[in-house]
């Protein structure tokens, strides 16, 4: 396969080397003449482990070309590989001009060029991008710029996910593959690209192939963050923070796991709000700024701000909450986002019924039933015995538990607003007419 790659800086090189080792035939493209003169002189224009060799092995082979002209790179090319830079604008946002100019570039070239055999050409970006970029930049330039030819066009987004020091090892092994693209044919021609690789394309919708990247960045960005955070303050309490995270990341089951990583609703229960105050409360008794973790419990906030708002603006006065403990299959309503949220709609003068399949205030004991009789004295007379009851005559039902009884309940009587705090409520629920999603 004819391949065209736009940029020849780390992430195009890298890209450009490891498909011409695998038989296809690849033109890099890059406006700095430099580098594609050590790129045709069997080097490589950046510094990775392993890279000079492939670059060197791939031209002597013929594999690998490297060019100032797009025409030459395009010209029966079926695919083109953007991979230019996407650098902060002097205000924080993402400088799209290398892409507008790489897109129009390829436009042109298609329109002077010998088309592939197919007629069509698929256009992937890999460069980091905002969502939305593709189907409100890339396929409008395109388009436009190919109209009144009979050459069909296709985009997609297919993140990088390149550690510089490790690029090669990266690229082959991957942890995963994505794909965002609606079109059918962009799809069948990256994954024949990719199929030496051992990981399936996962074809994705764009938007979110372009959100992962910022996704995945942020949290490594956060990981760190969070590590310096603790280790600051740690060594001021006399703790060695290097064997505290070594011991932490031994926990597979929910430090360093998927565990809480679904979007969702506010944390609460016994533990965590009382120790993530506490620990703010030794760095300030120790003049140490926390801001990472001290943004937890004002994001914490903000969720719970959210959900009352989207009641707000629904023209709902009657409320059905189901689910109230901070979690499910517990009594425990110890600092339950749930309870907080009840507190406040009703604080505002609205009608709320409350059904949990676990919850009895009877039964209810000590600190956790202090804490409930604090915000909600009189929840016997709000909790109903089942969840039939509790969406009765309700204009909005608030859901955390997916308890088979709620959903059967949502199912058979559904109210005219359903907003899902969990996100586990199964399709049937998520295509009811007036449901949404906290965050989704």
């Amino acid at each position: 396969m004819k391949v065209a790659v736009l940029g020849l800086g780390y992430v195009g090189t890298v890209t450009a080397a490891c498909l011409a080792a695998n038989g296809h035939d690849v033109w890099g493209v890059d406006i700095d003449a430099a580098k594609v003169e050590d790129i045709r002189a069997g080097g490589s224009p950046v510094a990775e482990p392993g890279l000079n060799e492939l670059v060197a092995q791939a031209v002597s082979d013929g594999t690998l070309h490297a060019t100032t002209s797009c025409a030459d790179a395009l010209d029966g090319a079926d695919v083109s590989l953007v991979c230019v830079g996407t650098p902060s604008t002097a205000r924080g946002g993402t400088d799209l001009s290398y892409i507008r100019h790489a897109v129009d570039e390829i436009a042109g070239a298609l329109r002077i060029v010998s088309p592939p055999a197919s007629r069509h050409h698929s256009v992937v970006i890999r460069s980091t991008v905002p969502p939305g970029t593709v189907e409100d930049v890339v396929l409008p330039a395109l388009t436009a710029g190919l109209a009144g030819t009979d050459i069909t066009i296709g985009a997609a987004m297919c993140p990088e996910f390149l550690r510089e020091g490790s690029g090669i090892a990266d690229f082959y092994a991957s942890p995963l593959v994505v794909l965002g693209t609606a079109d059918p044919r962009v799809a069948e021609t990256v994954t024949r690209l990719l199929a030496f690789l051992d990981q399936p394309v996962r074809v994705v919708d764009v938007r979110t192939a372009e959100g992962l990247k910022y996704a995945c960045n942020a949290f490594h960005a956060t990981k760190v963050s969070f590590t310096n955070e603790i280790a600051r303050l740690f060594r001021l309490l006399g703790v060695d923070s290097r064997e505290v995270m070594s011991l932490f990341c031994e926990d597979n089951v929910l430090n360093i796991s998927p565990s809480y990583l679904r979007p969702g609703f506010a944390f609460g229960g016994s533990c965590l709000p009382k120790d993530l105050r506490s620990l703010l409360h030794l760095a300030r008794m120790s003049s140490v700024d926390l801001p990472l973790l001290t943004g937890a419990l004002a994001t914490n906030e903000l969720v719970i701000n959210e959900a009352v708002d989207r009641v707000i603006a629904r023209d709902a006065r009657a409320v059905a909450l189901l689910g109230l403990s901070f979690k499910m299959n517990t009594d425990d309503l110890r600092e339950s986002p749930n309870v907080e949220l009840a507190e406040r709609l009703i604080g505002k003068g609205f009608q709320v019924r409350i059904y949990d399949p676990v919850v009895n205030p009877a039964r209810l004991v000590g600190a956790n039933r202090r804490h409930v009789e604090s915000k909600l004295p009189h929840l016997e007379r709000l909790l109903a015995d089942e969840p039939g009851q509790a969406l009765r005559g309700a204009d909005i039902a608030i859901v955390s538990s997916s308890a088979r009884a709620s959903l059967d309940a949502l199912l058979s009587s559904p109210p005219r607003h359903l907003i899902d705090l969990s996100g586990r409520l199964g399709r049937a629920v998520e295509t009811l007419p007036g449901y949404e999603g906290l965050s989704w």
